[in-house]
């Protein structure tokens, strides 16, 4: 859930904007208002909204600076300037002060609707796009991590557990094979490497694989757990819930569509 500051000197026009929208059914749970822009930016940095709604022309601080200043608190902020001009010079120069959007007076319910929803849906494919990018550092952590012994089998190692991650028969056997080395001397490599015993290592890269898969892709539950070696949904299911705390279509909902 989200949070919007409504920013305009008529107080008319902020409760106006309050009344015409159903908030939570854009994700937005938190609903601030500031006269002016100073007030504005003194909200912005105690709550940190989500999203901001300004009017142009406000006393203290203008809709424009006060976009410059929110972006320097914070430039993840999607700022959103309702103005009466509409022409080229304005646009640019809304452009360099970071605004994400404007809308053009007079504004009506649909237009307010529009614009937040696609702020939100812009908010929530970054948030996904950041939860993908963080499974895919925990993935790459979990290669670099472990002791330096026997470092010349790692990339070798990688490598074949990498083409191997959807085969649900893989096994340290089948790696020991592959890389020419017994199975109980390829054990104790394996963990001089990686730090960890093979089957926790390669349960833990099936299942941060699959959490990029359920934030980046449409797959179904089955599918993802097939394209990380998987034969039975159910046993992933249970075991993303042990090691995450939630299911694969919760994590799914919650995580990639909610945040």
């Amino acid at each position: 859930m989200y949070k919007l500051l409504i920013v305009d000197d008529e107080p008319i026009i902020r409760q106006g904007i309050k009344q015409l929208i159903n908030f939570q059914e854009q994700s937005i749970s938190e609903v601030y208002e500031a006269e002016d822009g100073a007030l504005a930016l003194a909200i912005v940095r105690e709550k940190r909204p989500d999203i901001v709604l300004a009017d142009i022309n406000m006393p203290n601080l203008d809709g424009l600076n006060l976009a410059r200043e929110i972006k320097a608190v914070d430039p993840e902020i999607r700022v959103a300037i309702i103005t009466g001009y509409d022409y080229f010079e304005y646009a640019v120069t809304a452009l360099k002060a970071g605004v994400d959007d404007y809308l053009l007076k007079p504004v009506s319910r649909s237009d307010i609707l529009e614009l937040l929803s696609k702020l939100v849906n812009d908010l929530k494919e970054k948030t996904e796009q950041r939860r993908a990018m963080d499974s895919l550092a925990s993935l790459k952590q979990l290669e670099h991590g472990g002791n330096e012994g026997h470092h010349h089998y790692r990339e070798m190692i990688l490598q074949v557990m990498n083409h191997s991650l959807s085969d649900p028969a893989f096994s340290l056997g089948r790696l020991a094979e592959a890389i020419n080395l017994s199975s109980g001397y390829l054990s104790t490599v394996f963990k001089q490497n990686f730090g960890i015993p093979f089957q926790e290592y390669l349960t833990t890269m099936r299942l941060e694989r699959s959490k990029i898969l359920l934030l980046v892709t449409s797959y179904k539950i089955y599918e993802i757990a097939e394209k990380v070696g998987f034969d039975d949904p159910s046993y992933f299911s249970t075991c993303f819930k042990k090691r995450y705390g939630l299911s694969p279509n919760s994590y799914r909902d919650t995580i990639g569509g909610n945040i």
